[in-house]
């Protein structure tokens, strides 16, 4: 899942938990840091200033993590980190540090793919040339409303008659938008994940010799299942036209066309 409570903060000391009221600042821009925060409940927005007016850049939720530059860089804020909900975080010091990511792979995987994502290109979140750009979350549609140049290929979940249209000739990503990252996955799971329960990049589905596979992701937590068959790990199993495929607690229906 995108790292439930349990998952996410397991190993560490829960006495390091700061409570924060709405409004209430964790930090701001240009603050000299040593810390790094995961939100173990509530909402955190980070914001930047830009002409002299805050901008969002972001709403972090549970088992989100923010501030890490400070440890891996030990570079002064680059933003602005207030409370948007009453909220609980985790502190983690350069002395924890090393034990969450022995004992947290998600969150190990997600603060590498964010790296790479700014080695890759500008985040969109961050300031262009004449402002601040938001992080843009793709939605789903309702049945019938799948992107006719998508491939026919689909995700289907009944109980909302919400599908997923799958890329066409190309593999598609399974999970949540993550917010820390700023990346989509082909297939956003956030509005019916309402337990949390899917990584925020879960698993992948892609073609091989004609045929259909899903495999799922490092550091995934809740498991992936295919027929109520759970995964083991580095398997590619072949799905076919009205599989199930379980991501955590949700579970959708495959539609090869």
């Amino acid at each position: 899942m995108g790292a439930s409570k349990d998952d996410t903060l397991g190993h560490v000391d829960k006495d390091l938990v700061a409570e924060f009221g709405v409004g209430e600042y964790i930090f701001r821009e240009g603050d000299p840091g040593n810390e790094m925060y995961i939100v173990q409940n509530g909402e955190v927005e980070i914001v930047k200033l830009s002409h002299g007016e805050a901008h969002r850049l972001a709403i972090l939720e549970e088992g989100d993590f923010f501030g890490e530059m400070a440890i891996l860089e030990d570079l002064p804020r680059t933003a602005s980190a207030r409370a948007h909900t009453a909220c609980g975080l985790l502190r983690i010091d350069e002395g924890t540090f090393n034990q969450l990511i022995r004992h947290n792979p998600e969150i190990s995987i997600r603060m590498l793919r964010k790296l790479c994502h700014r080695l890759r290109e500008t985040n969109p979140a961050l300031l262009e040339a004449d402002g601040v750009g938001l992080i843009a979350e793709q939605e789903p549609v309702a049945a019938g409303e799948a992107n006719e140049a998508a491939s026919p290929a689909r995700l289907v979940h009944i109980e909302t008659n919400t599908e997923f249209a799958l890329a066409h000739e190309a593999e598609s990503t399974v999970g949540r938008f993550d917010p820390v990252t700023g990346l989509t996955p082909t297939v956003n799971l956030r509005p019916i994940d309402t337990q949390r329960s899917c990584s925020r990049r879960h698993a992948r589905i892609f073609t091989r010799d004609n045929r259909v596979f899903i495999r799922e992701e490092v550091g995934t937590a809740n498991g992936t299942f295919v027929n109520g068959v759970r995964l083991k790990a580095d398997d590619d199993v072949e799905i076919h036209d009205g599989d199930t495929l379980g991501f955590g607690k949700v579970e959708l229906v495959y539609r090869a066309g």
